[in-house]
């Protein structure tokens, strides 16, 4: 095992954690995988005439957003997990509630990749939980952590109920970096994790043997009809009708 020298994770937990993040990575997506969330044929088509490509170009394009959503999934698993490893802290990731928590020091926190990810009826619905913590538990710190903030910072978050202006000081918004600090008592460890980050993540990649990449999607899409852009409005349009005798 090598030394990544971080000190507040030992190296062979954050080797793991790094690796369990890697191998959930997604390399492979068939027709099926692919229109789990309905494809919406109408927006490819806007897509492809409005910035002229090609219609295979543009489910390209969009097979590599669904395998990005589903990657960018698994770096949330990554930086909500890897406080549960945090040497000589009680931080837990629960099953279900909050994100991330420390009963002993009654630290209760919702973590999000970026504060604008979250929409106006998300937030709400986030502090109103927090709210409910705090008004049940007067030694209750709730926070909003975000990994990518504007600001390095640690402040009351004021938001907004039902359209009246709240804050509490004990619900708070606090960047990634200033929450490691909180977690680890080093003000430093999430530049240190950053630094060794991509040392660690090849030292993984040299160690495991990853899932080959397979695209099938645009194959299964010409088997329904040689007509890749007819086989999408049949694809999410085939019950309606009149698309029994679709064409362009």
């Amino acid at each position: 095992m090598k030394q990544y020298h971080l000190g507040f994770i030992s190296d062979e937990k954050i080797f793991n954690h790094v690796k369990k993040t890697v191998l959930a990575y997604r390399f492979s997506i068939d027709l099926k995988a692919f229109n789990e969330n309905l494809i919406d044929p109408i927006k490819l088509t806007f897509d492809s005439k409005i910035y002229q490509r090609h219609i295979d170009d543009v489910i390209e394009s969009e097979v590599i957003r669904q395998l990005d959503k589903s990657n960018t999934n698994h770096i949330g698993y990554f930086h909500q997990n890897i406080f549960k490893h945090i040497k000589n802290k009680s931080w837990k990731v629960p099953d279900f509630g909050y994100d991330i928590i420390n009963q002993e020091e009654s630290i209760y926190v919702e973590i999000k990749n970026k504060h604008n990810t979250m929409n106006s009826s998300s937030a709400q619905k986030t502090y109103i939980k927090m709210q409910s913590t705090v008004l049940n538990n007067s030694k209750a710190v709730c926070m909003l952590v975000e990994v990518i903030a504007k600001n390095s910072q640690n402040i009351c978050w004021v938001s907004s109920v039902d359209g009246n202006k709240v804050v509490h000081e004990n619900i708070r918004r606090v960047s990634i970096d200033k929450f490691y600090e909180i977690a680890t008592g080093d003000s430093l460890a999430f530049k240190k994790l950053c630094s060794k980050l991509p040392t660690i993540i090849d030292d993984v990649v040299a160690n495991v043997i990853l899932e080959k990449e397979s695209n099938s999607v645009l194959k299964e899409l010409k088997v329904m009809d040689k007509n890749t852009l007819k086989s999408l409005y049949l694809l999410s349009f085939k019950k309606y009708e009149g698309f029994n005798e679709f064409s362009f």
